[in-house]
């Protein structure tokens, strides 16, 4: 097969000035926490949910965009005031709602209920994860581990090249890209476990670097078959230089997941 395409280095000047307005906003809001990553994360759901509308829904992407923000939003209000039994139920029942309503207007219910789940379980775990004991911290160590396995993969793998990772879904992934990726993980897990603040040692950390990157990879694959399902390219063009933005947060949703789960059991003891 044909080697990936080379790095676009016309097109890192956009990517590294939509990365300059977009992280500190991003870090600003877990580290004020309260009803300043509310608003953080709100923001985020809307706009991903209008760009599952859009990609899921082309006859009705309005009202399936509404039902899915509702639904999720109903669960993220929920765990911000720590009802989280009610806001898993919540979801559960809102992924019907949006499935009902999508039919009502010609839609795949399937695919509106399953953007509820999609989004909202990333979401509600975002939450709980800031809200636990020094969830600040272990907030930017799952932006940091997503990020750099995001970007080490783009780079190691269109500078170095070599196999493909799954050319049926995703033709410019490659090996050397996810091997970079993960290292790049497990080294972030590794130097936050250096901080004198933080209660994780570094075998856990890179343990955790390790899941988070996997998960990220996970995640980016797992968005690139759903474009090829749905038959777009990109989520949306929210970003310049990178698309929607659930094209920049594809590995996060899955990573956030796995991460709070790691979180979960470091409650219980492990990894101190």
């Amino acid at each position: 097969m044909p080697p990936a395409k080379r790095f676009d280095w016309s097109n890192l000047g956009i990517r590294v000035a939509s990365a300059t307005i977009l992280v500190p906003s991003a870090l600003a809001g877990v580290w004020f926490g309260g009803w300043a990553f509310l608003v953080l994360v709100s923001i985020a759901v809307a706009l991903l949910a209008i760009e599952w509308g859009g990609m899921t829904a082309p006859t009705a992407p309005v009202r399936v965009s509404a039902a899915v923000c509702a639904a999720v939003l109903a669960g993220v209000f929920l765990a911000h005031r720590e009802h989280m039994w009610l806001a898993w139920f919540g979801l559960i029942i809102g992924g019907i709602a949006a499935g009902l309503i999508a039919r009502g207007v010609s839609e795949r219910p399937g695919n509106a209920a399953y953007g509820v789940i999609y989004l909202g379980v990333a979401a509600i775990c975002l939450v709980w994860l800031r809200a636990m004991p020094q969830g600040k911290y272990w907030t930017i160590m799952t932006f940091a581990i997503t990020w750099a396995a995001d970007i080490a993969a783009y780079a190691v793998g269109n500078t170095l090249k070599g196999p493909k990772l799954w050319p049926r879904f995703s033709p410019n992934k490659t090996w050397s890209g996810f091997i970079g990726g993960l290292v790049a993980a497990m080294a972030v897990g590794a130097g936050v476990s250096a901080l004198p603040w933080f209660t994780l040692n570094i075998f856990a950390a890179i343990f955790v670097g390790l899941a988070g990157g996997l998960a990220t990879m996970a995640g980016d694959l797992w968005e690139s078959m759903l474009k090829r399902r749905f038959g777009v390219k990109d989520s949306g063009d929210l970003i310049p230089g990178h698309g929607g933005l659930l094209d920049r947060v594809d590995g996060l949703l899955f990573a956030v997941v796995v991460i709070s789960a790691a979180r979960l059991v470091n409650h219980l003891g492990w990894g101190h």
